[in-house]
């Protein structure tokens, strides 16, 4: 005998969890063949239940088994409970009432009190439980007697012995010969048996004694074929079906009258009854978990029609959270690389070298002409407002994808304009005579009349041009317009050098509040769906436990474990290196550079306006056309409901150029885009970019600003080329 079930422990938790997370009414009866399987496993006893309709004599063939009249027996329908018999030194019997309350007396007669049926042939509402202990050496081997209400009677002694009949171990189905095997007794066999995997059964005929002699031999043939159509899960060796007359069997018994007790088939089926309960006892799982399995597979059919639902919106809700982050991701890599270089760009443009390079010589005149700030305001702002709203461009393209938070103007403002003192006009004003100097225009005249002002910009012109030695080798004496011209000189070298300063100072306490707004942060998760994911994975968790335990006890089970769903976590972006504060490098530049006013700069004139641009900037122009060209694909992507589709069908989809023209008219715009690019029908979109690159660089209108008749093929050209390029990355989206 095996000790109670500890290696079971875990599977009736599983089960009973499942019963609760499944939310089963306690009169369903999924819901009781649930509590009955747990209470089987954890039983330490094996079970024996005679079962059949009322008045079929199963409580006298208990008794004759037991040798006295221990339950109640009569010529009518008796037996209003499931009546338990255990071993027990003594006879007693133990009632327990619904309410909690246990009653406890010595013999039996208690039972005709509370375990038969009453005059309505109905049973008991406050019996719980009933327990007769009888001192037989049967029962001393762990065997437990169970004498069933009879079927057929009433719904609900019905309900009562199909719920018991899963927690035996042994089912013994006494047949009446008189009437063999009626509809209900099949119906019974097959639905309460059968289908629950229950398949230890014995077939025991009744009264075949009160049957003529003719009648027995027919009634005989049929119960072999019963016997031998039903495929019995019983020890090899041993008959599925006995003949025992039970109310002489019980009088033989009583009377201690040996023959009687053999004719009547008791003595055979005894026997045969000890040694199979002796086999099954040694293998109970054989028994107890085919019926388990039963219950575990409605179980976890149960659990998987609440699984499946939840797994397939949660899962389609992580895929669509995981489209729009992977988009986000690449906007903020792209929005990134644009800041960057629109940032990297305003830095250089604020650099004291490239300020003065690129400006110092029209400053410097616009200074000696008294024409400052208007060269300030048309020149120099305006390079600088395009530049900051090169900045700001990125920034409302972040704000527009995150909602995170709305940027702040960048706002570098500009000094004030340089004011010059100049130095006493010496007596002899006609002393305009110096080797280099070139008169370049005539605005000065205004401070220092009209020859001395000319003089004065020629100066200015040598001296930014002039490769002029340490202040040691310059004459002692320098004419009074180079002196003028150098007090303008160092007028714009004082004044770029505090813009420099000022605006990078700026710049640098700005630059970590605009990345910032480009640094996203994904929204928490929907309540309902926070719920759902919860009650998702305590099924999940339920149904892999069950399955497990399934496994522990070698039950087969024709599903797999559903792997965890991911919790969910808003997307947080990875934290920055720590920056490095850029003012200490501004301030230092700056009291390092230009502060002598005696230093002079060696540059090149700045170049014309009108001089052609290099490839390099041809090529930065381009690429900050596909950034902003690959921001606004995305933003489409994220309006569009088709967006969640899954990542691997879409590239497919591209790669194969899926979106196939509908007309012929489509057909034909699509093959000149493929002309006009020079390239070859159903190329992948890579290749289509790389041909539109090479021929913006060949054909850029920029290329030709001194050249106006090719600028304006230039234009046609691009003008074609950029709608071939819009026709065939759109098809190949």
């Amino acid at each position: 005998m095996q000790p109670q079930y500890q290696d079971y422990k875990e599977l009736i938790n599983s089960l009973k969890s499942a019963s609760t997370l499944l939310g089963l009414d306690s009169k369903s009866q999924l819901h009781q063949d649930i509590t009955a399987i747990s209470d089987y496993l954890a039983n330490p006893n094996f079970q024996i239940a005679v079962f059949g309709p009322f008045n079929h004599g199963k409580s006298t063939l208990l008794n004759a088994i037991l040798g006295n009249r221990t339950l109640p027996i009569d010529l009518i329908p008796t037996t209003g409970a499931a009546i338990s018999v255990k071993y027990g030194t003594d006879l007693q019997t133990r009632i327990i009432l619904t309410d909690g309350t246990e009653i406890e007396r010595d013999g039996t007669e208690i039972l005709q009190q509370f375990a038969i049926l009453d005059g309505n042939r109905q049973m008991r509402q406050d019996v719980a439980s009933v327990e007769v202990f009888c001192p037989h050496p049967f029962l001393a081997r762990g065997i437990e007697l169970l004498d069933l209400p009879g079927t057929n009677d009433r719904e609900a002694q019905d309900n009562l012995v199909r719920d018991r009949l899963l927690t035996t171990d042994l089912v013994i189905q006494l047949l009446d010969a008189r009437k063999l095997m009626t509809l209900g007794e099949r119906e019974n066999l097959r639905d309460w048996l059968l289908d629950r995997g229950i398949k230890t059964v014995i077939f025991v005929a009744n009264f075949i004694n009160l049957l003529e002699p003719d009648e027995q031999q027919q009634v005989q043939n049929r119960l072999l074929f019963v016997a031998e159509s039903f495929r019995a899960e019983l020890p090899p060796g041993f008959s599925n079906l006995y003949r025992v007359d039970a109310l002489p069997a019980l009088r033989a018994r009583l009377k201690g009258d040996v023959a009687l007790a053999t004719s009547s088939g008791l003595t055979t089926f005894e026997a045969a009854l000890q040694n199979i309960v002796g086999i099954l006892q040694q293998n109970r799982g054989s028994v107890r978990l085919p019926r388990v399995q039963a219950i575990a597979s409605q179980i976890q059919l149960s659990l998987k029609a609440k699984i499946d639902p939840l797994l397939s919106e949660v899962s389609s809700f992580d895929d669509k959270q995981t489209a729009k982050i992977a988009i986000k991701q690449k906007a903020e890599n792209l929005i990134q690389q644009g800041l960057n270089k629109s940032i990297a760009d305003l830095r250089t443009w604020l650099n004291l070298d490239s300020l003065l390079k690129k400006y110092q010589t029209d400053a410097t005149v616009a200074i000696a002409e008294n024409n400052f700030k208007t060269w300030q305001t048309d020149t120099l702002k305006k390079d600088l407002t395009e530049l900051q709203r090169s900045i700001m461009k990125w920034l409302y393209q972040a704000y527009e994808f995150f909602q995170e938070q709305r940027p702040e103007d960048l706002l570098i403002t500009l000094p004030s304009e340089p004011q010059i003192n100049l130095p006493p006009k010496p007596n002899n004003s006609n002393d305009l005579s110096e080797t280099g100097t070139v008169a370049v225009g005539s605005g000065i005249g205004w401070l220092l009349g009209g020859p001395v002002g000319a003089a004065v910009l020629g100066s200015i012109s040598y001296l930014l041009n002039k490769n002029i030695q340490d202040a040691d080798d310059k004459s002692a004496k320098e004419s009074y317009h180079q002196q003028v011209a150098q007090i303008c000189i160092n007028a714009t070298e004082d004044y770029f050098t505090e813009f420099s300063k000022q605006g990078l100072a700026i710049l640098a306490e700005y630059e970590p509040k605009a990345k910032k707004i480009i640094r996203f942060v994904g929204s928490q998760e929907p309540l309902e769906i926070a719920n759902k994911r919860q009650n998702l994975q305590q099924l999940q968790n339920n149904f892999n436990q069950l399955l497990q335990e399934l496994n522990k006890a070698k039950i087969p089970a024709n599903y797999q474990p559903y792997r965890e769903i991911p919790k969910y976590t808003p997307y947080t972006p990875p934290a920055e290196p720590e920056q490095k504060t850029y003012a200490k490098k501004v301030n230092d530049s700056a009291s390092s550079t230009y502060r002598s006013s005696t230093h002079r700069v060696n540059t090149p004139p700045p170049p014309k306006a009108s001089a052609s641009p290099n490839p390099a900037e041809v090529e930065a122009k381009f690429r900050n056309w596909e950034l902003d060209e690959e921001i606004a694909r995305m933003k489409a992507e994220m309006r569009s409901p088709g967006y969640q589709a899954n990542k691997q069908s879409n590239t497919n989809q591209n790669n194969n150029t899926s979106q196939q023209p509908k007309t012929q008219a489509e057909k034909d715009k699509i093959t000149r885009a493929y002309s006009v690019l020079g390239l070859q029908a159903g190329v992948s979109l890579a290749e289509i970019k790389q041909a539109y690159k090479t021929l913006v660089k060949k054909w850029h209108p920029d290329l030709f600003v001194n050249q106006p008749q090719l600028q304006k093929q230039a234009q046609e050209k691009m003008r074609l080329v950029n709608e071939a390029y819009t026709i065939l990355s759109e098809k190949s989206q």
